[in-house]
């Protein structure tokens, strides 16, 4: 639950972010952001740039990043929707979170354990045992990692130092072994400053792919607002496909929205390419949105079977939960 402090800034940011109607009709919607700004939001403010939400009668707060997550803003109503990661919706939702996802943002695991390109020990992931990892703190990336290195033949024993978002440093200056990061931001900037990789993708190791990014709901609006809530999703979809279509015009006016916080044209113009390239933001089949039931099962069965999701005690959930309630493509519009 949030904290009075949290609600209160919850409450301040979203006066200090409102965008004013277009009309005395138009409809109020919030999304709350999972960071800062970058191109897994593209579609977001690509649909408010190009009237999207406006031609739906919406006026669509974006809400910035803040040390409240998105999910519990939206489940405990504070936020209509938010960006959450599918593990945050799996463990939140399990533990008692009034959480539904309704968006797929990312079609396919964007992210990747990488190590430097010059270290010729690290050739496969079995070679990382032993080594130490720069990480982030939570009990998914433990299993991730033991589960990679064990299906290529290793132990899964590692080291951990959690650094958060240091992480990407101490790699590059060798103080760490390994990491993760999201390929299609971090690996990218890699590139660009001209740091030589070696990346292991999750999929290749024993790892169920997943929805890397995804939009939710609770419950409770979503019964109250239906309508409101397709119309909602069928513009950010909208959104999204126009992104792809033109990723450079999308890149622009993402920077164009955020020029304070994106800063390196390049980096996010370069971003977008990967996400096109790479079919993560739609399939190579054409799909943009859908969420597919079959990864959703996927994640959630290593979830549950890795013992990480847990119920409104913290303890493990001894019977497996009902995954295909965690989502919906009701919203999806056309």
């Amino acid at each position: 639950m949030l904290t009075r402090r949290q609600l209160l800034l919850a409450a301040a940011i979203g006066a200090a972010f409102s965008v004013r109607p277009a009309s005395a009709a138009a409809r109020a919607v919030s999304i709350a952001l999972d960071w800062t700004p970058n191109t897994n939001h593209v579609g977001l403010f690509v649909a408010q740039a190009k009237g999207f939400y406006a031609e739906a009668g919406l006026a669509v707060q974006i809400l910035p990043y803040t040390d409240s997550s998105a999910s519990t803003l939206v489940a405990n109503r504070v936020a209509d929707f938010g960006i959450t990661g599918s593990i945050a919706l799996f463990t939140q939702r399990t533990a008692g979170a009034d959480l539904v996802a309704t968006y797929a943002v990312t079609q396919t695991e964007t992210g990747r354990l990488v190590v430097n390109a010059d270290r010729a020990d690290i050739t496969r992931p079995r070679d990382l045992d032993g080594l130490t990892y720069g990480g982030f703190g939570s009990a998914w990336e433990n299993a991730l990692i033991g589960t990679i290195i064990r299906h290529d033949g290793g132990k899964g024993e590692f080291r951990t130092v959690t650094l958060g978002t240091s992480a990407y440093q101490a790699l590059a200056d060798g103080a760490v072994d390994f990491t993760l990061e999201v390929y299609t931001w971090e690996g990218v900037a890699a590139k660009l400053q001209g740091r030589s990789q070696r990346a292991f993708r999750y999929a290749d190791y024993g790892v169920p792919d997943e929805h890397t990014s995804l939009i939710a709901s609770s419950g409770a609006y979503l019964e109250g607002n239906g309508g409101i809530a397709s119309d909602f999703t069928a513009a950010t979809r909208r959104g999204y496909a126009y992104a792809v279509a033109h990723p450079e015009e999308a890149a622009d006016l993402l920077v164009a929205a955020n020029s304070d916080a994106l800063t390196d044209r390049a980096l996010v113009r370069a971003s977008m390419r990967e996400l096109v390239d790479g079919h993560y933001l739609q399939t190579a089949a054409g799909v943009v949105g859908t969420i597919d039931p079959a990864k959703m099962q996927a994640i959630g069965d290593f979830l549950f079977e890795a013992g990480i999701l847990r119920d409104a005690g913290g303890n493990p959930v001894g019977q497996r939960p009902d995954f295909s309630r965690y989502y919906t493509n009701t919203y999806m519009g056309g």
